[in-house]
């Protein structure tokens, strides 16, 4: 399954640890993820919210960290899923072995 993961990234400076941690974690469940938080320093707001909303749109499934409500973006990529059907889940049930 392809996992995007969604969450606080402004504002975190731990962000890249925070991401990583969890792409490993379902990466060794048998996951392919789509990780925002490799993006390279430098874009605009619009240009990464152009990019993750792609990654976004080709995943299966879309995982909000614990902090995704502390983030306009995440917030977006929320409403996203919700306005269009996209499969979500919270980070905490796709570690714990459940995905909804």
């Amino acid at each position: 399954m392809k996992i995007y993961i969604a969450g606080k990234i402004t504002g975190d400076k731990k962000y890249r640890a925070k991401f990583r941690e969890a792409a490993k974690a379902m990466e060794a469940l048998g996951h392919v993820v789509l990780n925002p938080a490799i993006l390279p320093a430098g874009l605009g707001e619009r240009d990464y919210m152009r990019i993750t909303l792609a990654m976004l749109e080709a995943a299966d499934l879309a995982v909000f960290l614990p902090d995704y409500q502390e983030s306009a973006g995440a917030m977006i990529e929320w409403a996203w899923c919700k306005r269009t059907g996209k499969d979500c889940a919270l980070y905490m049930e796709i570690k714990g072995g459940g995905t909804r």
